[in-house]
């Protein structure tokens, strides 16, 4: 049976890789586009390493975003981000990805569907996935996305052109509020641990934060580390799915540990201190602000998600949270955020609201390149939905 084809590009944004659709080019029906994302990226695959299709065996390289015309007013594209699970069938549309968001603006500006104008580029992204507006600053190279420049990006090889991402309005992007359930610190019930600090925010991501020490850590391990930890990812898992079941996001913990998801993301944190980066490299205290792991979708991250960057970056500014507590003051909302593959420079504007919390807006640097475009190829037998969806319009067309 013949393979099927779709125009795409492959692009690299942040610390994350993703296969990139026009929206145009997808079927109207989005129920088809699952079943499209799983076959392009190569799930599931019980090997966990993608090996027939374009994912990376791991969370940060197992992606689709979907660029499209706006459907607001207020922004010059629609996006939509699809987490693809590694070794299960499994697509979650429920949460953006803030490394991948910084190619949005590059591919639409290098697409023709925005034209910029000038040395620098501001383009609203509109993230379907949250509902929030993403605004995109980078430089312009020959009416093209600027990508040479001096940038070094940790978790990244060489450098690149910087590229600003403001989060606008982050709070609530999930549950409709900063803090879901009203309070910066909540006791979490745990099958292992009993009761827990945890704090939960919901700021451009949806986090679950507790103290390294919390789950018998120091803060400073790397992925390789947690990975040779079982009881620690398990633990972490039980924290996430008390939050989960906190939130009423699911009913049960037995149905949190049968599943791996970032619904919502675990991670843990600890005061600034010396570590090793996974090129081996040193860090001192005195290099960051805080130390902050995180984990997606089960595996520990090799850098930090930049949606939970945003989330690590507005928490650290909230008084009483887990985060606030163990991180260093700074000025004006600045915080440096240590994470495996170095230091993450990141700002949160947030300010007091009646008894409350209000996100004005959290920025990242990021980079970003396209790596290559043309077609992705899916086999038919694959994806036989899409199939007889293609063969029913190639039918009514004749």
């Amino acid at each position: 049976m013949r393979q099927l084809k779709i125009p795409a590009a492959f692009m690299r944004g942040g610390t994350s890789n993703a296969i990139v659709f026009h929206q145009e080019d997808l079927p109207e029906d989005r129920e088809l586009w699952s079943e499209i994302f799983i076959a392009a990226i190569g799930s599931p695959d019980p090997y966990g390493r993608q090996l027939n299709g374009m994912g990376g065996g791991i969370s940060s390289l197992s992606k689709v975003c979907v660029v499209g015309t706006p459907t607001r007013p207020d922004a010059d594209i629609d996006y939509t981000f699809a987490q693809v699970a590694v070794r299960e069938a499994k697509v979650e549309y429920g949460g953006n990805c803030g490394n991948m968001s910084a190619a949005m603006g590059p591919f639409a500006v290098d697409e023709g569907m925005v034209r910029a104008q000038g040395e620098q580029a501001v383009i609203r992204i509109h993230n379907t996935n949250t509902s929030k507006i993403i605004e995109a600053h980078f430089d312009i190279d020959d009416h093209q996305a600027a990508v040479d420049g001096d940038y070094e990006l940790p978790g990244v090889g060489g450098t690149g052109s910087a590229l600003r991402l403001d989060f606008l309005e982050p709070g609530g992007a999930i549950t409709g509020e900063l803090l879901p359930t009203g309070n910066t610190v909540d006791i979490l019930e745990t099958p292992s641990l009993g009761q827990v600090e945890a704090s939960i925010v919901d700021a451009a991501a949806l986090c679950v934060l507790v103290e390294a020490k919390t789950v018998g850590l120091i803060g400073d391990e790397l992925p390789a580390d947690l990975e040779a930890n079982p009881e620690a990812l398990r633990l972490l898992q039980e924290v996430r799915g008390a939050a989960a079941v906190k939130l009423g996001l699911i009913d049960s913990m037995e149905e949190a540990l049968a599943r791996a998801t970032n619904r919502p993301s675990v991670g843990f944190v600890s005061a600034a201190q010396s570590a090793t980066t996974l090129t081996g490299d040193g860090l001192t205290a005195a290099d960051g602000d805080v130390t902050a792991r995180m984990i997606s979708m089960g595996d520990p991250h090799r850098a930090l998600p930049g949606t939970c960057s945003t989330c690590l970056a507005v928490a650290s500014q909230v008084d009483g949270t887990l985060v606030h507590r163990n991180t260093r003051p700074g000025e004006n909302g600045d915080v440096r955020l240590m994470h495996p593959s170095g230091i993450l420079h990141a700002a949160a504007h947030v300010r007091r609201e009646g008894n409350g919390w209000f996100a004005e807006k959290a920025s990242l640097y990021r980079t970003q390149r396209r790596l290559f475009d043309g077609f992705v190829y899916l086999s038919a037998a694959a994806v036989p939905k899409y199939r007889a969806y293609l063969e029913g319009h190639a039918e009514a067309a004749e």
